[in-house]
């Protein structure tokens, strides 16, 4: 099975002979692939939605595979039971999401090593609830798909342990990702500046409160940006 480069990517952060979960799997693309690879030997595709189940247990039977990948309708991690997977994948969804399916699913945490993440939206809110959770993010990149850039961590959970210095920027780009000067952020950053300076420019004419507001928001995240681009240079 072809998969676009962010399926892929998400699918490489999976470990080596690990029991799979793929929470909102959506057409059960990933879980198919991994099981077609060898990287995992059994899967399981959950979806809030049957329609979405539906298209995944049709893609699930065109590959053979359905004697090793079961879909199973759940909302979020709810109908995953404990030592059914060892490696959990989230995807396709925005941070907050992300976030009340973990709380949801704290029960488990503690029982599955990995955790591959792709939060679509406020990855600052992933970043630092991973963090207060005693979640560290081992891997982490950036990648760019038909214009859009996305984010794809792996977290294990380390209670006691964190890696979190301290900075916003940390959690709005990443620290990993600043550490090694990734160069898909380097051009995001870019990307994000002007599109900031455009959206404070097309409200400098405001003067309602609300408009004050937000250019006082859009101004701190412009501050941001530069602290980030400072660091990676």
């Amino acid at each position: 099975m072809k998969l676009s480069n962010r399926l892929k990517t998400i699918a490489s952060f999976v470990p080596e002979g690990s029991k799979v979960a793929d929470i909102g799997t959506d057409h059960g693309y990933i879980p198919i692939h991994l099981v077609q690879e060898g990287k995992a030997k059994h899967a399981i595709a959950m979806d809030v939605r049957t329609g979405p189940l539906l298209r995944a247990e049709s893609h699930i039977a065109e590959a053979g595979l359905s004697d090793v990948i079961e879909v199973r309708l759940s909302d979020g991690l709810l109908k995953l039971n404990k030592d059914e997977a060892d490696c959990v994948v989230i995807a396709g969804m925005g941070g907050e999401l992300m976030i009340h399916i973990l709380e949801q699913g704290r029960a488990l945490w503690d029982n599955i090593p990995s955790w591959v993440l792709s939060p679509q939206s406020e990855l600052h809110k992933m970043r630092r609830f991973l963090m207060e959770q005693a979640f560290f993010v081992e891997q982490e990149t950036m990648i760019k798909e038909d214009g859009k850039y996305y984010v794809v961590m792996r977290a294990v959970r380390t209670p006691g342990a964190s890696a979190d210095d301290g900075r916003e920027i940390s959690y709005r780009y990443g620290k990993s990702l600043l550490e090694s000067k990734d160069p898909v952020l380097t051009e995001y950053l870019e990307y994000e500046k002007v599109q900031l300076e455009e959206i404070l420019k097309g409200l400098s004419k405001g003067e309602t409160e609300s408009v004050e507001k937000r250019m006082r928001e859009l101004k701190t995240e412009l501050s941001w940006n530069k602290e980030a681009q400072d660091a990676m240079r």
